[in-house]
């Protein structure tokens, strides 16, 4: 099989949405009980304090692979303030990038009582990344001229701002991340414009009698879109909740798919494809602790590897400003 020519060249169609991110890497972290990662609005948004650890690997047998750690934490600050903190490793062969980011996030409560939930939120991040590009293993044979054979790295600053909307069961949230235009000259204007801005839209509603139900169900989906390409994907979501004495088990599955593709010829057939990411995911939660393994696999016929990528979360829940869940199925704030 060939390609035969692309709208959006493979590798970067791929990376647009998965490896060559600005920031911490929009993968599917949040789908395992961790939204502040990509809604800043979410810091101190639940009814306890929240402390997640990712970490996320693909090609175990590769060296260089892609992979991705983040640590974060947030927490309520009295009955309207909430703060966070994040830090991330993210690594792609030659190319790497670690950072962190501060939040500050205010919360309006709408609640006739204090057992119902009806709050809005708003959140602003501040975050520092530094991104790295080692030529040093290049081969100098090879010229060219953009190649300097040293390790390059450039530093740069952004913010992220979100809302967000929780009221019982239902929960909306919209943020825009990378709003400062940003030169960083690691790599040439063609590759690397100033315009990193991204757009991520996401809702969910939980199905259930209450905090209590037995069984619950959570169908949810993600939009994102790249303001400077205009690429777009999609995540549909779907999980399940079974309440045990220890705490509950869950599981649900996670498929995203990009607006945007690439022609491709099969036989003399011409064919077109779509990025397309398949992740299962399970998890518990035990007392206080949260424990989650998800898997992504690319579907379709043109793609680098077989392999997929394997992700587990660790959680841990503080004391928060409630002694009392709210009286709803709200996973991300209960």
């Amino acid at each position: 099989m060939k390609i035969r020519k692309t709208y959006f060249i493979l590798f970067l169609l791929i990376g647009s949405f998965t490896y060559a991110q600005d920031g911490i890497p929009v993968y599917t972290d949040y789908f395992a009980d961790n939204l502040y990662l990509l809604h800043p609005s979410m810091a101190g948004a639940a009814s306890h304090n929240q402390l997640r650890l990712t970490a996320r690997q693909q090609w175990f047998d590769q060296d260089e692979a892609p992979n991705l750690q983040t640590l974060s934490f947030n927490a309520r600050l009295g009955d309207r303030s909430g703060v966070g903190a994040i830090i991330f490793n993210d690594r792609n062969g030659y190319h790497s990038q670690t950072g962190g980011y501060l939040t500050y996030a205010h919360h309006i409560m709408f609640s006739r009582t204090e057992a119902d939930l009806n709050q809005l939120s708003f959140g602003l991040s501040a975050g520092l990344v530094q991104s790295r590009l080692d030529e040093t293993q290049f081969d100098p044979n090879d010229f060219d001229p953009v190649i300097a054979g040293i390790i390059q790295s450039s530093s740069y600053f952004n913010l992220d701002a979100g809302i967000s909307y929780n009221f019982l069961n239902f929960s909306g949230h919209f943020t825009v991340k990378n709003i400062i235009f940003q030169n960083r000259n690691l790599f040439s204007e063609k590759f690397e414009p100033n315009n990193q801005r991204q757009y991520l839209i996401s809702a969910a509603y939980a199905l259930g009698s209450g905090v209590y139900s037995t069984w619950s169900y959570e169908p949810s989906f993600l939009f994102q879109w790249r303001e400077r390409t205009g690429e777009q994907a999609i995540d549909i979501n779907f999980k399940v909740y079974r309440t045990m004495d220890f705490g509950k088990l869950w599981g649900g599955i996670s498929y995203r798919r990009s607006f945007d593709g690439s022609e491709f010829l099969d036989g003399t057939e011409v064919n077109t494809q779509k990025l397309q990411y398949w992740t299962p995911i399970i998890g518990v939660n035990y007392n206080n602790w949260m424990f989650a393994y998800n898997y992504s696999y690319q579907a379709g016929n043109v793609r680098f590897q077989s392999g997929g990528f394997h992700q587990i979360t660790l959680g841990y829940d503080f004391l928060g400003n409630r002694p009392e869940p709210y009286n709803c199925n709200c996973p991300a704030i209960n």
